[in-house]
């Protein structure tokens, strides 16, 4: 395992039923991860502006789009470009091979989202930060999606409009017609009178000014006189905001999340869920409520919350005290009581001053199955199966080598970052960012022993071939609830924190549904790799 990587796991069966992990007969290889594209790269000692910095990344659920947010309020908009109209059918069928090439895309078109606010009530600044974007189905070619700030939800449609060139009207002097039987000091239409409607329906006399000769239409009109015709169409790509979701929150917006009905949506602060419905933009619904009757007795705030892919009924939020709670709104209106609880008791007498700071889960993601959540807090990634509420089916160890450090990382609020975290669509493997623009790519299949560290540079694997690494194995067997870990970890100056730049952070990232590939933000700059 590269540096600064390890991984524990334990399953067991939820109700006697193995885990889907589980059934896989062999692990697959392990990924070899290459450069593919990167937009916004910055150059040897530029600066970054702090508008530019990308705060969130989103593939639309078919993979065809991406989309990216800057603290400077914009919402940046790519298409997939590989495979479209590189070939026609009869070079296609001429190839002897199959022509296997990796998602690419390309940039779309960008629009502001969010500008910034000052709350005069509150006398607060409200920053433009994108704080989430969410892909919502697409109809009639256009795209929709969602994104938020700290306060507001905006509903934004994307389409392309047509645009239509004209060529002008195009009237050719009458002494130069080709019948030339009509002077050009003929043309000239003399002074003459004709009505007009007034503005109570009436007729009105006026004369018009006029200064030339009589004049009439020969029999068959002008043949020089064209009518506009259509030279060209061009399209142009237009942003429009529908709805905007404001005044719902007290507190700073961290999530928001589509419902598979189509129709609803939840945005979530740090004490309360509430639910929208699309078309509605000045009502909601507050389902989850953990804000107490004395804010002296506030133990915990909500983190991050998401609805089930399949089940438009459940969804679940994670909270600063590492514990993740699936609800089901057919329970009550309110849901104050959760239908699942998904806590990793601490060992004994592991307690400390950053325990809890430690536990808070900064991003959950259910698979695309429903199945399997994914959450990430500041030290490991754990899998869990929402069959088995007693302990993660895995753990995967990202900044193990930085507990000896906690002291310096609450020093300089760095223990605070909030990383990530994302699924392949198969299920198969899962990745998050960590320091120094790294970020690690994990094997979840039984067996696996995929554990890979690449930078967000155009030579990910520099670090890799930079030192020597080993690689922990896990089991994820589910006929033993005996939690075990192999191999050591590398004891490289990574491990102890020394060489990380922890200025550098890749925050967010994004696997694109169908294909291997990832996308993920350093600083200004989108790096997309793939496998």
């Amino acid at each position: 395992m590269m540096s600064g990587g390890g991984a524990s796991a334990s399953a067991e069966g939820g109700g006697g039923e193995e885990a889907s992990l589980s059934s896989a007969t062999s692990p697959p290889p392990c990924l070899e991860w290459k450069f593919s594209q990167v937009f916004g790269e910055r150059a040897a000692g530029e600066d970054v502006q702090e508008v530019d910095i990308i705060s969130a990344i989103e593939f639309d659920k078919t993979g065809e789009h991406l989309a990216t947010g800057d603290r400077g309020g914009r919402v940046v908009l790519f298409e997939r470009t590989d495979g479209k109209d590189l070939h026609s059918r009869k070079e296609l069928e001429r190839m002897d091979y199959p022509v296997t090439r990796h998602p690419e895309f390309r940039y779309k078109t960008e629009f502001q989202s969010h500008e910034p606010e000052f709350d005069y009530l509150k006398s607060l600044e409200i920053e433009e930060k994108i704080n989430k974007i969410r892909w919502c189905p697409p109809a009639n070619g256009a795209l929709f999606l969602l994104s938020t700030n700290d306060k507001t939800v905006k509903f934004w449609k994307v389409q392309e409009k047509k645009i239509k060139k004209l060529l002008d009207i195009n009237v050719e002097s009458l002494g130069h017609r080709e019948n030339g039987s009509t002077s050009a000091e003929s043309s000239v239409i003399s002074p003459k009178s004709y009505s007009t409607c007034s503005s109570n329906g009436g007729l009105s006399d006026q004369t018009s000014s006029y200064s030339c000769n009589d004049f009439a239409f020969p029999p068959g009109g002008i043949p020089s006189l064209r009518l506009p015709v259509v030279t060209s169409t061009e399209s142009s790509l237009v942003a429009r905001c529908r709805r905007v979701y404001a005044h719902a929150h007290d507190y700073h917006i961290n999530s928001i999340s589509n419902n598979s009905d189509g129709e609803t949506f939840i945005s979530a602060d740090d004490l309360r869920v509430n639910l929208w419905n699309l078309e509605i933009s000045d009502q909601s619904f507050n389902i989850v409520d953990v804000k107490p009757a004395n804010m002296e007795d506030l133990t915990e705030v909500i983190t991050s919350a998401e609805f089930h892919p399949s089940h438009c009924n459940m969804l679940a939020y994670s909270s600063s005290k590492g514990t993740i709670r699936l609800i089901d709104m057919r329970q009550s209106a309110l849901c104050d009581n959760h239908a699942k609880l998904f806590e990793e008791q601490e060992a004994p007498g592991t307690r400390s001053f950053f325990t809890e700071i430690i536990a808070s889960i900064s991003d959950i993601k259910f698979g695309k199955d429903g199945r399997y959540i994914l959450c990430r807090d500041y030290m490991t990634l754990k899998l869990w199966d929402i069959n088995m509420e007693s302990r993660p089916v895995a753990t995967f160890k990202v900044h193990e080598h930085l507990r000896p450090k906690l002291c310096d990382l609450y020093e300089n609020d760095s223990i605070f970052d909030k990383f990530e975290c994302c699924l392949s669509g198969d299920g198969l493997r899962v990745a998050t960012g960590s320091y120094s623009n790294l970020f690690r790519v994990f094997g979840c299949v039984p067996g696996s022993d995929e554990a890979t560290m690449l930078e967000a540079s155009k030579s990910p694997n520099r670090r890799r071939n930079m030192q020597a690494s080993s690689k922990p194995s896990r089991s994820l067997t589910s006929l033993t609830r005996v939690r075990t870990r192999r191999g050591n970890e590398s004891p490289g100056s990574e491990m102890n924190g020394g060489a990380y730049d922890f200025s550098t952070k890749l925050l967010h990232l994004a696997w694109h549904p169908t294909a291997n590939v990832i996308a993920c933000a350093a600083s200004n700059s989108l790096y997309m790799y793939y496998a």
